[in-house]
């Protein structure tokens, strides 16, 4: 995504679109020259233990896979408590499995079905920033729901939810189910991410743009509804140096439905799905841990939102679940 607001690297937002390749993400993935808060390894309350990677290297599909290292990671290149996840006993056999994926290749290590909101887990706004005070997000009816609102000032308000400092995974396969907002200048996105010292190193699992031009999204009755979006990937090193991007045109308005979007991080590959059909593969080698971040932003290619945009819970960018898998 590398966030035109954060302007680390200083990378204008990208907009040119070839048929199947998008140059769309904005620049700049970091702060502000905001210092990096040391990251919290503390479990998760009421989790599992640390989750870690073997440090033997196996076979993945091909790959092999390798340590990672970094200020936020342990020597097994792994920093994160498993959330709530049916992994163990009886359970095991009925916990929720990767998409359109071999299920005997993984292990479940993350499992979020927002049944509550859980502040030990999630923050409510990114490392840089505070949180906007004008209630525009909640857990309810099984879901995250954030929504399109203006705030005090007037102004429409990004709101990041994120496991910064409190869950961090290297490796294995990210799945959500969500259902996308309507509206001009909507931006809502999944991604893994990091930041550490200068770098940024980036995931964009999703990020859709409702307010751009077809195949972006189209009209009804004067509002926009999305229809493609964007799997991108930045290696975070110099000048964000993105790496591999497309733009997906699903042929229906995701705003319409829930639909299944998810990455298979490997050691020298990611391959990027949309309802278990492989969209996108770039081969890059990416070793940093990552966290998980949830997001309703606005701009870029969506526009400015403006009073067609709708406001309130019934226009909610809702998500099912968050799952994390790792490799066995």
């Amino acid at each position: 995504m590398q966030k035109s607001v954060i302007q680390q690297f200083k990378l204008s937002t990208l907009t040119c679109v070839c048929s199947a390749v998008l140059l769309a993400a904005c620049g700049g993935g970091g702060g502000s020259g905001t210092t990096e808060p040391a990251a919290s390894q503390a479990s998760v309350q009421g989790t599992a233990a640390v989750a870690t990677e073997s440090a033997a290297a196996e076979t993945v599909a091909g790959d092999t896979s390798a340590g990672a290292s970094s200020d936020k990671a342990d020597a097994s290149g792994e920093s994160a408590a498993t959330p709530s996840a049916n992994t163990s006993g009886s359970e095991q056999a009925s916990a929720p499995v990767p998409y359109g994926q071999d299920a005997s290749a993984y292990t479940l290590s993350f499992s979020e079905e927002f049944n509550t909101y859980n502040t030990n887990l999630w923050n409510d706004h990114m490392w840089y920033e505070g949180s906007n005070p004008t209630k525009n997000y909640t857990v309810e009816d099984g879901m995250l729901k954030i929504w399109p609102q203006r705030d005090a000032s007037g102004n429409f308000f990004n709101r990041t939810i994120d496991t910064d400092g409190k869950y961090y995974q290297t490796y294995g396969y990210f799945e959500i189910e969500a259902k996308l907002p309507v509206g001009k200048g909507t931006w809502p996105a999944f991604w893994l991410f990091n930041h550490i010292d200068h770098r940024r190193p980036e995931m964009d699992v999703m990020e859709a743009y409702a307010g751009g031009a077809a195949p972006w999204g189209f009209e009804v009755d004067g509002v926009a509804h999305p229809q493609a979006y964007a799997p991108t990937v930045w290696k975070g090193d110099a000048e964000g140096q993105l790496v591999g991007t497309r733009q997906y045109d699903t042929g229906t308005d995701l705003s319409a439905g829930f639909h299944k979007y998810a990455v298979k991080w490997e050691p020298n590959k990611q391959t990027y799905y949309f309802d278990g059909k492989e969209v996108l593969t770039v081969n890059v080698t990416m070793t940093d841990p990552m966290y998980l971040m949830l997001d309703l932003w606005y701009g870029s290619a969506s526009g400015t939102p403006d009073d067609s945009t709708p406001q309130g819970k019934s226009n909610s960018f809702e998500v099912k679940y968050v799952r994390a898998w790792q490799f066995k």
